[in-house]
């Protein structure tokens, strides 16, 4: 269940709800996790305004995006890594409505060790969090129809 962090001086984004939403939605589909509650809320994204002078590069330039992605270990594998850091800079550059952003979007990509992840309290294994997902599965299946 990632947790996405984006660093941009205030202004880039005109709509950082939008943003952050189809950040998270991108993750989750490229990881291939299923469409369920457990994953959907609990993949977000945040957006931090810098604000200005807060950002820049050894030459004084501002115009840059960090976008951090933490998921579990071993979620992505190449393909999957390819295709976050491509899709997640294509989405900021859309947003921001400036193609030349894509050229001075930093992903940085950062795993969890396995007992990494604090959710509801607890900090779950890898092993735990795949139990629990299909926990989830098995109970929507009984209560209604399901997608998956």
């Amino acid at each position: 269940m990632p947790m996405i962090d984006v660093f941009a001086t205030a202004g880039t984004f005109a709509d950082t709800h939008r943003l952050a939403a189809d950040l998270a939605a991108a993750v989750m589909t490229i990881e291939r996790v299923p469409d369920i509650p457990m994953f959907r809320q609990n993949t977000a994204a945040f957006i931090h305004d810098l604000p200005a002078g807060n950002l820049s590069n050894v030459d004084g330039d501002t115009n840059y995006v960090r976008i951090q992605v933490l998921t579990n270990a071993g979620a992505l594998d190449r393909a999957k890594q390819l295709a976050v850091v491509e899709q997640l800079t294509r989405i900021a550059a859309d947003a921001a409505g400036d193609p030349t952003l894509a050229s001075r979007t930093w992903v940085l990509l950062t795993e969890a060790p396995d007992g990494g992840w604090g959710l509801n309290g607890h900090a779950n294994t890898n092993e735990e969090l795949v139990a629990a997902a299909r926990a989830q599965i098995a109970s929507l299946r009984a209560g209604q129809p399901s997608a998956d």
